[in-house]
């Protein structure tokens, strides 16, 4: 057909979209039974911050000779002083949990979740051991998805929130849980974020656990400064800190172990992840990562904090994460798992711990010692 002669309708490039993108997931508690989702304000604009200003949560707050002209002042002046109301309702809520782990990993990519479920995993072999995670990544929350528990939501009681319960000893608290749909982006600023951190400890049945890990996004900021200064009153028994060999990985995270250094938070090791590659087939190890500057445990050297070991690439890892499964059940006798369970027991001396009462140093003695693998 010969195309048409007539003149093209004018196009109104301002006109409205026919209907908007849903770019922006619903806040949880409109679709699932956890209803007290925040309210928090916004926080000043740090451009607009004086160099003498007292800070927020100051008595002098707006009120100060710093404040005058500040476009944030009446914000300033009406907001709460003083520390958290809600810190004395988190640390009761949280007495019950032994020991409190953070992972952290200033580079994203470094496999921090995939080594925090196996992590998980490792010490909840032990079925005398209660063992919780609590996923702190709000934008990209994967550790539903490795636990096979991605089609869960959350359930309400009289008591809090009732996290997600993986196998018998094991249990899961992550905002995925809460969204309509596996696909919604979480876009929320930091406040937000800040206090749905605070709801999963404040509001979240943990019941008693011997472990808490803590997996957090890569970098140094809003989630982790909320983090560390929610835990700080219930105690943290350290961070532990996961690269991979390479320098482009370890340049971020010498910025983490500085992080930890300022907020007052104990190292309690470094792991290198992605160590080598493991041939599923003849089982031999080559570097994929070449470590430049001497890897993870020259870094360790260098900043005085403990190596707790390196862990080799097993494409079945990753396979195991997208099924769901634990590749520590799975593939007990790889190279891997024999690296992770080295790394487990050096984290339980790191913590005070008899690493015999925590894991087996090998799957031939958890088999003699009955524990099923």
């Amino acid at each position: 057909m010969a195309p048409s002669l007539d003149e093209p309708a004018p196009i109104d490039m301002d006109a409205p979209l026919k209907a908007a993108p849903k770019l922006v997931a619903p806040e949880p508690g409109i679709h699932s039974p956890p209803t007290r989702i925040l309210s928090v304000l916004e926080p000043p604009n740090r451009h607009d911050i004086s160099e003498h200003c007292p800070g927020p949560e100051s008595q002098l707050a707006g009120k100060g000779d710093a404040c005058a002209g500040c476009p944030n002042q009446s914000i300033c002046a009406s907001a709460p002083k003083g520390p958290d109301p809600d810190l004395p309702l988190i640390t009761a809520r949280l007495s019950s949990i032994t020991h409190k782990v953070l992972v952290l990993s200033g580079k994203g990519g470094v496999g921090k979740s995939t080594f925090t479920t196996m992590l998980a995993y490792a010490f909840a072999a032990n079925p005398g051991s209660q063992v919780g995670i609590m996923d702190t990544d709000i934008c990209g929350p994967s550790i539903p998805k490795m636990m096979g528990v991605e089609a869960e939501t959350i359930h309400i009681s009289s008591s809090g929130w009732s996290p997600v319960w993986v196998t018998d000893n094991l249990s899961v608290m992550s905002v995925q849980f809460m969204l309509p749909h596996r696909d919604d982006a979480v876009i929320w600023r930091g406040a937000k974020k800040n206090g749905l951190i605070k709801q999963f400890l404040k509001d979240v049945e943990w019941g008693d656990l011997d472990f808490l890990l803590v997996d957090t996004p890569p970098g140094t900021s809003d989630e982790h400064l909320s983090v560390n200064s929610f835990l700080k009153e219930s105690g943290v028994d350290g961070a532990l800190l996961i690269t991979t060999p390479q320098e482009v990985s370890l340049l971020d995270v010498r910025k983490e172990i500085d992080f930890c250094r300022k907020a007052g938070i104990r190292i309690l090791g470094l792991v290198e992840n992605m160590s080598g590659f493991v041939c599923p087939n003849c089982k031999n190890e080559s570097q994929i990562f070449a470590p430049s500057t001497g890897g993870a445990k020259q870094l360790a050297a260098d900043t005085h904090i403990p190596f707790l070991g390196a862990v080799p690439l097993d494409p079945r890892i990753g396979m195991a994460c997208d099924y769901g499964e634990s590749f520590f059940d799975a593939y007990p006798d790889s190279p891997a798992c024999g690296a992770l369970r080295n790394v487990v027991r050096r984290l339980a001396e790191g913590i005070g711990l008899n690493p015999d009462e925590v894991i087996s140093q090998n799957i031939d003695e958890e088999m003699t010692s009955g524990k099923q693998l």
